[in-house]
């Protein structure tokens, strides 16, 4: 385990006494390093087995708080079902998408058409369709060619009344429903009744999530960049040492094995 902070290890190993607890976290950038294509982002080991044993504890929920749609997060990240998988920013919770109504629907498919005409033949952008949005990714894409797609996104479909805007490093999403990781962390604790929360993120869009935290949660941003958080760590691996910490305070709480 990375050394931690030891005022954020005090602050875990409060955080874990609490009676109902819920540990979320995101997955690219704090369990999987950053990778130029999204499908080559692997988990590391260590921090799935955290949130899988965690998710075993009593009065203890663990979930994966993705933008990615739930399908493609759950073939990359490989957890147990124990844990909660919420894809695409919240708009698709373990219980199922958001549903669309006929007016949604049709804005969905409009643009949709309009991003792929956006997006054609523009080296190194893809487009992304999820039930509830659309993401054009440029991490690929050379910076002034996704400078140029992501300018012509917000100024066109993105301004569209009904859409919703997320920007996140290298991606602009639209979505027809207006979720975002806060909305999803909010209803997670309401539906776990979780009295203390844990979330570690490291994207602009894990703002929402470190922006409703409150009392006695605790918001751990992994890497560089303004945050709400409270607390920071550099990098993936160190992301792990934050869950496994919380994992073994959290075990000695309920009188439980770690491992």
């Amino acid at each position: 385990m990375s050394p931690l902070d030891p005022a954020l290890a005090a602050a875990l190993a409060e955080l874990a006494r609490t009676r109902q607890l819920l540990v979320a976290s995101d997955y690219d950038g704090v369990l999987a390093p950053i990778a130029v294509r999204p499908a080559d982002a692997r988990p590391l080991p260590a921090g799935i087995a955290a949130l899988d044993r965690l998710a075993t504890l009593p009065r203890t929920t663990a979930a994966l708080v993705s933008g990615r749609s739930r399908a493609d997060l759950a073939g990359l990240a490989g957890a147990s079902d124990r844990v909660q998988l919420i894809g695409s920013h919240g708009s698709e919770p373990a219980d199922g998408p958001v549903p669309l109504d006929a007016d949604q629907s049709a804005l969905h498919q409009r643009v949709t058409a309009t991003l792929q005409e956006l997006t054609r033949d523009r080296p190194g952008v893809w487009l992304e369709t999820k039930p509830v949005s659309l993401a054009v990714h440029t991490r690929p894409a050379p910076p002034e060619v996704g400078a140029t797609v992501r300018a012509a996104v917000l100024a066109g479909p993105g301004s569209w009344p009904g859409i919703h805007v997320t920007t996140g490093k290298e991606i602009v999403e639209l979505a027809v429903v207006a979720v975002t990781k806060g909305t999803a962390v909010e209803n997670l604790r309401a539906r776990t009744a979780a009295t203390a929360t844990l979330y570690v993120g490291d994207d602009i869009t894990d703002e929402n999530a470190f922006a409703v935290l409150r009392g006695p949660d605790l918001g751990v941003k992994v890497g560089p960049g303004q945050t709400r958080a409270r607390f920071r760590v550099p990098d993936p691996p160190a992301a792990v040492a934050v869950l496994e910490a919380v994992l073994a305070a959290r075990a000695a709480a309920t009188g439980e094995p770690a491992g």
